[in-house]
C-alpha cells in the first residue's frame, strides 16, 4: 500500500482512487485506525459539510488520531478545511492542526457560491508538493467555505478575495481544489505527494 484514503463518506473517493491508479499507486480506502496509522501516506478527502464529516470521523474514532499522524497527510477540499481548528459551517470543531477558522465565501452577483470552476494558482513559496507547478496553473474548485491566506499558505487563488489554495503545516498538506479533477497540474501534485 502506498497511501491510505480515509473513508470520509465523500463522493470523490472513486475519482481519487482512479487518479492514484493512473499514477500506479496502490491505495486502500479505510476507516481502520491501525491501517491508517501504519500507512506510509494518508489522504483525507471530503465532500459535503464539515459537521457531517467530523461526525463520521468522531464515530470512527479517527478525530483524536489524525492530528497525531507523523507520515505525510494530504487533505483535499473539505479534507483541507478539516485540518483547521474550526469551521463557520455549523459552526464545527475540526481537527486543529492549524489554528484558524474556515469561513463562508462571500457571494456577489458575479461570484456565486458555491465557487465551482477553474482558477489560477498564485504560488507563494516553494514546496516539494508544488514541484513542477507553475504560477498561473489552472486547478478545479468546488466549495462554499475557505481559509484566508496565512503563515501555512503555499499558494492562493482569487475568487473575489484571495483564498488559501494550498497549505502546509509540518507533515500536513492541504489543497482546497480537487487535484483528482485538475488534469495535468492535479496529477503532478498527487505524484509529488506520493514521492514525499
Amino acid at each position: 500500500m502506498d497511501v491510505a484514503i480515509i473513508d470520509s463518506g465523500g463522493a470523490n473517493l472513486a475519482s481519487l482512487q482512479f487518479a492514484l491508479e493512473r499514477l500506479q499507486a496502490r491505495a486502500v480506502v479505510t476507516r481502520d485506525a491501525a491501517l491508517i496509522q501504519a500507512a506510509p501516506r494518508v489522504l483525507l478527502p471530503g465532500v459535503g459539510s464539515a459537521q457531517a464529516a467530523m461526525r463520521r470521523l468522531d464515530e470512527a474514532g479517527l478525530s483524536p488520531l489524525l492530528p497525531r499522524l507523523t507520515q505525510p497527510v494530504l487533505g483535499i477540499c473539505l479534507g483541507m478545511q478539516l485540518l483547521f481548528a474550526t469551521s463557520e459551517e455549523g459552526p464545527t470543531r475540526c481537527l486543529g492542526v492549524l489554528p484558524d477558522t474556515v469561513r463562508r465565501i462571500p457571494a456577489a452577483d458575479d461570484l456565486p457560491v458555491p465557487h465551482m470552476g477553474w482558477n489560477r494558482l498564485q504560488l507563494q513559496r516553494p514546496d516539494p508538493l508544488l514541484e513542477g507547478i507553475a504560477h498561473g496553473d489552472h486547478v478545479y474548485f468546488v466549495h462554499s467555505f475557505a481559509a484566508a491566506p496565512g503563515p501555512a499558505t503555499l499558494a492562493t487563488a482569487r475568487y473575489g478575495t484571495d483564498l488559501a489554495a494550498v497549505i502546509r503545516q509540518g507533515n500536513f498538506w492541504g489543497t482546497q481544489f480537487h487535484p483528482e479533477r485538475s488534469t495535468r497540474a492535479g496529477a503532478r501534485i498527487l505524484a509529488n505527494f506520493l514521492r514525499i
